[in-house]
């Protein structure tokens, strides 16, 4: 009989980490499934971006183990960090693109500092992914402060996803977007799910967009994971941080 166990594309095992003596992450257990959504949920500093961090190999741990596509990045050397970091993608909070640069290059700049490609090739990859995020070819040759914020955040994402990572990593994609531009946002992460296969991991304090486009919800309050499951899991949690943390939202919509 065949394991249908969907294979773990991220698996943090009980990762501590202390900046002096305040402890901000405290035996945190994660696991990704690959193609998955994961939206990590919870207010300010409740240790969201420290978690990312460690994903990544930007921080190391007190204690504990980051598993990126069967890889523990915790002992690892710049050089195997630099090669598992070419898995990922990122996209920023507020996209992060180079002002001085046209959104054409602003795209290609990962392919041309780690890949060796001809011209054409660097435009057919390009302007896939502009196309997969619903760009036009007359946005090209504008620059990052002639387009809107979603706009800004489509660009992002086309440039995240460039190089065909495995994971693609969000740091608050919808902060401070308005509900129509929020839900743009919200489909693009599923467009690049759902037609690249992408493992996403989303930080958020944004209650609707998490539950618009997760698959996973991990509810992170002061360093730890208070609850985590699909989505209906979480929403019927009966542990009273999380219940009140998603009235804010449920309540007014029910």
């Amino acid at each position: 009989m065949s394991d249908t166990t969907p294979r773990a594309m991220i698996e943090i095992i009980d990762l501590h980490k202390s900046f002096g003596q305040h402890q901000v992450l405290t035996g945190i257990n994660l696991s990704v499934s690959a193609g998955n959504t994961c939206v990590i949920l919870g207010g300010s500093g409740s240790g969201k971006t420290v978690l990312m961090k460690h994903m990544i190999g930007l921080l190391k741990p007190d204690q504990g183990q980051v598993v990126i596509d069967g890889e523990d990045v915790v002992p690892m050397g710049a050089d195997d960090l630099e090669r598992v970091r070419h898995k990922f993608g990122m996209v920023f909070q507020a996209a992060a693109l180079f002002d001085s640069m046209d959104v054409y290059e602003n795209v290609a700049f990962p392919l041309r500092e780690h890949r060796t490609m001809p011209e054409p090739e660097i435009r057919k990859l390009v302007r896939s992914k502009l196309d997969l995020m619903g760009l036009p070819q007359s946005v090209e040759r504008k620059f990052p402060a002639d387009l809107s914020g979603g706009m800004r955040k489509r660009v992002g994402l086309a440039r995240a996803i460039v190089m065909n990572p495995k994971i693609v990593l969000y740091d608050e994609p919808t902060t401070g977007l308005d509900p129509i531009t929020t839900d743009y946002v919200d489909e693009m992460i599923l467009a690049a799910q759902r037609e690249l296969g992408i493992t996403s991991v989303v930080i958020s304090h944004d209650i609707a967009s998490a539950f618009n486009i997760a698959n996973q919800i991990a509810f992170l309050s002061k360093g730890v994971i208070l609850e985590q499951g699909p989505p209906e899991q979480v929403r019927a949690s009966q542990h009273p941080t999380v219940k009140v943390f998603l009235q804010t939202w449920f309540g007014k919509n029910d």
